[in-house]
């Protein structure tokens, strides 16, 4: 299934960003997850409407609570398991 990654490389913990996301996801309609890979970077994997992962990833350089971002790097990819739902995976 064709999926999207993103990278977002700042300070990430401390609970907002990964709900901010989440709450963008469901609103959006979209299913995959986002977790934090350390304190300073966040994986999100989104499946779903391609229109809607734009609007998730131009509000991940513009609203999403991360005060210092650094870069959001976006990719496509094939993944072989369809998400049935978004959640936070920590």
């Amino acid at each position: 299934m064709k999926s999207y990654t993103c990278i977002v490389e700042g300070k990430v913990t401390g609970g907002k960003f990964q709900s901010w996301v989440l709450d963008t996801a469901l609103r959006l309609g979209l299913k995959g997850w986002v977790r934090n890979i350390d304190d300073r970077k966040a994986e999100i994997l989104v499946q779903g409407d391609p229109e809607a992962y734009e609007t998730l990833k131009q509000g991940l350089e513009t609203e999403a609570p991360v005060p210092d971002l650094k870069k959001v790097t976006c990719t496509t990819i094939d993944y072989d398991k369809v998400h049935e739902r978004f959640e936070a995976r920590g």
